[in-house]
């Protein structure tokens, strides 16, 4: 580990969390270009399970919540406008301060079953925790290493183990449970060895010259992976970032650990990002959502604010936004994985808390057309998104409200249209809707609740039999 350095003066402080106060655009991860399915029918059972789940959180929470700046990247020293540092400061003095912040990271109020309620309110039916970032710094009991949450001013804390904490509150709320690991780390000397300069995200050596090192790097990962699937009860996803470290250049051997892992958890489901292959087992376009329906399993994952972590001042995304954007992703065969960052003390904020409310109380009206739901080929007219539930033979028309859209007494779709003589119903209250169809294209009446509400809302009616 690095030792203690003087602490950076406030004002530098100060002028940082300002500099940094905006969102992280620049590098996200597509999807892989292929997808493999997997072929052993506990993992498909899991991820049948999974996909019918629909709407999950991923928290990102860890040292640079302490100051609210971009998640581990300003420590990397690739010149990137969105890698936001004060360039006046020298670039080790600036790790020292940043890696200094684990005498910080006190989270006195942390409080994992307030994030569960929170997010179970909010409709949310799995959730992902951010076990360690590429900063290296471990929010577990891990044996590893020295540099994790059980070594600092929280560490004597009865709740200082955060990944079990969280684990355990999500599963009590029933929630499948999914574990995010970043492959990369930038404090482990086995990865950015401090004999060389950190000059990018990748390792900073020469692998092929130095194999010793590099295999201390893949029992190092291999031992802190198996210490998560074997100590923490009941894991379903297994969420691996950083897709630059794989073979052939930065090879973990991750088809071991996935054996080791999938032994301890049985029908896990494992998501190596972007790496094509049966360790992908579904891909996950960043701040995105792909232009077309994709035919196998996907998970968009997009922050509420324009950070992953706890920034002050942030600009969240509405409830409306989100509510559309899970629509169109539903109707596309995805689910959401929504970024929420805790603050530095453990809590959920409460403007937090009352976006996801609202997100909730929409989702309790309309989450018949959304949870445990399928594609139909033709998914979009329009504002209009279908999906199908097909144990029920339901067809569901969801009427997404952009922002900046007004919603008038009377709406229409082409295509997926009802047999003449069905029932369409107002998905919220089982009110039967007064509509007609003309050729290709059905037009229905909206009662004036629904006009006044202004926003989303979904049409449900029956299947037509082929």
């Amino acid at each position: 580990m690095m030792q203690t350095i003087k602490r950076l003066p406030v004002l530098f402080i100060a002028l940082f969390i300002t500099i940094c106060g905006y969102g992280q655009e620049g590098f996200v991860h597509e999807k892989s270009s292929n997808y493999q399915w997997p072929t052993d029918s506990t993992t498909l059972k899991k991820l049948d399970k999974w996909q019918d789940l629909k709407f999950g959180v991923l928290f990102h929470w860890g040292l640079y919540s302490v100051p609210g700046i971009v998640e581990s990247w300003s420590i990397c020293s690739e010149d990137q406008d969105w890698i936001p540092r004060d360039s006046t400061i020298a670039y080790t003095d600036y790790k020292e301060w940043y890696w200094n912040l684990k005498d910080e990271f006190n989270p006195t109020d942390f409080d994992p079953a307030q994030w569960s309620r929170i997010c179970k309110e909010a409709g949310m039916k799995y959730s992902l925790f951010t076990t360690k970032h590429h900063d290296g710094f471990c929010l577990w009991d891990t044996q590893e290493t020295d540099f994790s949450i059980m070594n600092g001013p929280f560490g004597k804390d009865p709740r200082a183990d955060l990944a079990k904490g969280v684990f355990d509150a999500f599963r009590n709320d029933h929630f499948m449970v999914g574990a995010y690991f970043s492959k990369p780390d930038w404090n482990c000397e086995y990865y950015w060895w401090p004999r060389y300069a950190t000059a990018t995200r990748n390792v900073n050596y020469n692998i092929k010259n130095h194999p010793a090192q590099w295999e201390k790097f893949q029992k190092f990962t291999y031992n802190q992976i198996q210490e998560l699937m074997n100590e923490y009860g009941s894991i379903d996803i297994l969420w691996l970032d950083g897709g630059w470290v794989a073979a052939p250049r930065q090879d973990i051997k991750m088809d071991e650990i996935a054996a080791m892992a999938r032994k301890a958890q049985p029908g896990l489901l494992i998501v190596d990002r972007l790496i094509h292959g049966p360790n992908e087992n579904y891909q996950t376009p960043e701040r995105s959502i792909p232009n077309e329906q994709l035919p196998n399993p996907w998970e968009s994952c997009i922050p509420l604010s324009d950070d992953w972590g706890w920034t002050p001042e942030a600009n969240f995304k509405s409830s409306q936004t989100i509510v559309a954007n899970l629509i169109e992703i539903v109707a596309k065969g995805g689910c959401l994985a929504l970024g929420v960052g805790p603050t530095p003390q453990g809590l959920i904020q409460p403007e937090v808390e009352t976006i996801l409310s609202e997100i909730g109380s929409w989702l309790e009206q309309n989450g018949k057309a959304i949870y445990e739901t399928r594609t139909l080929p033709y998914y979009q007219s329009k504002n209009v998104w279908f999906t199908q539930n097909i144990k029920k033979k339901e067809t569901y028309a969801i009427y997404a409200l952009a922002e900046d859209d007004t919603l008038s007494s009377t709406i229409s779709w082409e295509g997926n249209l009802p047999e003449v003589g069905s029932t369409l119903r107002l998905v919220s209250t089982g009110e039967k809707l007064k509509y007609s169809i003309e050729g290709n294209k059905v037009k229905v009446k909206l009662p004036r609740a629904v006009v006044d509400k202004q926003e989303s809302f979904a049409i449900s009616y029956p299947t037509i039999s082929k």
